[in-house]
């Protein structure tokens, strides 16, 4: 299937991993009475968050996710990705990630997908303001020439 302007989309991919997220957040949920923030499981997995889920279930959540994509990848045949080649920006995206996560008290695992099934206000605020920026900074970069 293509999708006008996006050559190399594939909606259908797509639709499975967030069905899959979906699900997993779901069972998170309704097993446990837990959310599926991936930022507050790893928290609570690394030590850093004494608060949620059991410590082992925030750890084997944090593993899963690596081993899942190596195991997709594996039966998939690989997918291909490029980084720059400066470590910087993966070093200053990701500190600034971590910042916003924090000040913004969740993820957009957190807010987009649990917290929105919910109709959690602050986590519509949250997803809102996260696409907003997402899209300014497109933005910007294209009207800089960085993108």
């Amino acid at each position: 299937m293509m999708l006008p302007g996006f050559p190399d989309a594939m909606p259908l991919q797509g639709l499975a991993g967030g069905l899959m997220i979906g699900l997993s957040a779901a069972i998170m949920l309704l097993a446990l009475g837990r959310i599926a923030g991936v930022s507050g499981l790893a928290a609570r997995a690394t030590g850093i968050s004494a608060g949620g889920a059991p410590r082992s279930i925030a750890i084997a959540f944090i593993i899963g996710l690596p081993l899942g994509a190596l195991l997709l990848s594996t039966m998939l045949g690989g997918v291909a990705t490029t980084f720059p080649t400066s470590p910087w920006p993966l070093l200053i995206g990701g500190l600034l990630v971590g910042f916003g996560t924090r000040l913004g008290s969740g993820c957009t695992s957190g807010h987009g997908v649990c917290g929105m099934s919910r109709l959690s206000p602050r986590s519509i605020f949250a997803t809102a303001m996260f696409m907003a920026s997402g899209f300014a900074t497109v933005a910007l970069l294209r009207v800089g020439g960085w993108l």
